[in-house]
């Protein structure tokens, strides 16, 4: 019975090792984080945007282009400014013009 234990302890082991291996590659974890795989709650858009748009002179404009992307990407980047590569899909939206849509 003793042996039936350790057993199956170190096969247990030996998946769960296995499982955080598999998931460490970086690529993976990109592309997690670019789908959204491993963070499907919405983030507040309002209250994110209100921060993010809080020092502009056009306050109105920019919560409502960072709600739109905010919206699309459910991620608004930490600060009033840059920050892009914290949200891929933020930083890589364009207006027709091929400008930033997103402040």
């Amino acid at each position: 019975m003793a042996i039936f234990k350790s057993l199956l302890t170190s096969l247990l082991l030996s998946l769960f090792l296995l499982r955080f291996v598999e998931s460490s590659d970086p690529l993976v974890i990109e592309n997690m984080v670019e789908e959204n795989s491993f963070n499907d709650k919405k983030i507040d858009c309002g209250r994110a945007c209100a921060e993010r748009c809080k020092l502009s002179s056009r306050p109105n404009l920019c919560k409502r282009a960072c709600g739109t992307c905010c919206s699309r990407c459910n991620c608004v980047p930490p600060g009033t400014y840059d920050n892009y590569d914290v949200c891929p899909c933020y930083r890589d939206m364009t207006t027709h013009g091929g400008r930033h849509k997103c402040p």
